[in-house]
């Protein structure tokens, strides 16, 4: 497990994650725009936790590649005298996967198979995962130091930061600014993560990180930062690009709402109430003039 495909397969499938969740934020904020959906025939297929079923999929393939990684295959003690445990790094790796599993578990039975969601559920198993992820972390690094160590610390640095967010969310699970701060620190968890199997076993200069080296270990910190200012971008982006979508979006709402009669169904209550306000005023104006031509009318 200690090579680079197992510190890029968990961190791809991190920052895919971030990005999965930065989406899903506006799409919510977006469904009392778009107009009812038909039920039909495949209308429980969008219903289902994708992202549930993601975890479990992507947690089993890396526990199995983590069993395939070992020759003859990952065991927990030898049948020595006094017998001692063996893979120590890897039983942890094999650890945190089945949490990831755990975690996807949760999530499927908490959107479909309970009778009502239940969000403190999901954010209960997942704060309780990353409490038991952060002490793995913590006993991980022990063993490491110069290059790695750096690594290693500043991961446990955004765990412990996401950790702190994940603990705020049980108790307010629905606010807006925690759950942007958990998508951004997803973003650097798995991209750090994919740059750290880059530092320690693949160099892009060829030539491998010097432990005694003090700019090397400056520009690992170095380096951490930048991830942190390219995954906030990489956010604004998002959030850019679906701000500007809505809009276009909801002046061609408005525009079609204005032609055809069902869409005025769809219309959120804000809006409506929006247009009431204006409809009023123009029949306050429109009952004076009314009533001053009504002479004329009879004369």
């Amino acid at each position: 497990m200690g090579k680079f495909h197992g510190h890029a397969y968990p961190g791809l499938f991190l920052f895919c994650n971030g990005l999965y969740q930065a989406i899903v934020i506006f799409s919510d904020s977006l469904q009392s725009l778009c107009p009812p959906k038909k039920k039909g025939r495949w209308a429980r297929l969008w219903k289902l936790s994708y992202e549930g079923l993601l975890k479990i999929v992507a947690g089993s393939l890396l526990v199995v590649y983590v069993n395939n990684c070992i020759e003859g295959g990952i065991i927990l003690m030898d049948r020595e005298l006094p017998p001692r445990f063996l893979y120590s790094k890897e039983w942890q790796h094999l650890t945190m996967f089945t949490l990831l599993i755990l975690m996807g578990c949760v999530d499927v039975m908490s959107k479909n198979m309970l009778p009502q969601r239940c969000v403190v559920l999901e954010k209960g198993a997942l704060a309780l995962s990353f409490y038991e992820l952060l002490l793995l972390m913590v006993s991980h690094a022990k063993g490491s130091s110069g290059i790695e160590l750096q690594v290693h610390s500043l991961l446990i640095l955004v765990v412990l930061l996401l950790l702190l967010v994940l603990t705020v969310e049980l108790w307010a699970p629905e606010m807006f600014q925690p759950w942007m701060m958990e998508t951004l620190l997803i973003l650097v968890l798995g991209s750090w993560l994919i740059q750290a199997g880059f530092i320690l076993y693949r160099p892009v200069s060829g030539y491998p990180w010097d432990d005694d080296d003090m700019n090397d270990l400056m520009f690992v910190t170095t380096f951490f930062c930048w991830h942190v200012m390219c995954d906030a971008l990489c956010l604004f982006g998002i959030y850019g690009f679906s701000y500007f979508w809505h809009r276009c979006y909801y002046s061609s709402l408005k525009m079609m709402g204005s032609k055809e009669a069902p869409y005025h169904k769809s219309t959120p209550e804000p809006l409506y109430r929006l247009l009431q306000e204006i409809e009023q005023p123009e029949k306050e104006d429109q009952a004076p003039l009314l009533a001053k031509s009504s002479p004329r009318d009879k004369a």
